[in-house]
């Protein structure tokens, strides 16, 4: 049985694709496993998108989240007030369709960005305040049936692997 791939956020990597550009690399044995058995893939959501590196802080307004944005009822706009929206959803379409092309069927995701949280993302007023709530790349990765794993969540996605195909992370 072929393992299937993870797509991961690029900046989980160690990219420097983050709005600030910089990288955010997690530490964890089974990152540094999947990457050496070709299980990682890695995509930024916002370049694909179009936006640049470095970029102005983004996030969601009003409190809402990726589905709304999804659905027309929210946008997600930089701390400058450009509304950057259509970029989101271009990304986070590129971005399952680069998942589908590279048999992704799990993903692991940033936490917190307006793209790839599935967790928590901000509020929207730019002043740290998060909630419980889920990226534009997010809701579109889960609409298509790929798992969704916060940076978070490494060690459930470990416990999932492990019990669908039976090898160790």
């Amino acid at each position: 049985m072929i393992a299937p791939k993870i797509l991961i956020s690029a900046c989980l990597l160690g990219r420097p694709v983050r709005y600030d550009g910089t990288g955010k690399p997690l530490s964890h044995p089974a990152i540094a496993r999947w990457q050496a058995g070709g299980r990682l893939v890695g995509f930024c959501p916002e370049q694909a998108g179009g936006l640049p590196t470095p970029r102005p802080p983004a996030e969601i307004e009003d409190g809402l989240c990726g589905e709304d944005v999804i659905e027309g009822r929210a946008r997600v706009v930089e701390n400058t007030g450009r509304d950057v929206t259509d970029a989101f959803v271009e990304g986070g379409r590129q971005t399952v369709e680069f998942a589908r092309a590279n048999g992704c069927a799990f993903a692991l995701l940033i936490d917190g960005s307006p793209s790839c949280g599935s967790g928590f993302i901000y509020d929207g007023s730019f002043s740290a305040v998060r909630h419980p709530g889920h990226g534009v790349t997010a809701a579109l990765m889960r609409r298509a049936g790929i798992a969704v794993y916060s940076d978070r969540e490494i060690d459930a996605l470990v416990a999932h692997l492990d019990g669908e195909d039976g090898t160790e992370f």
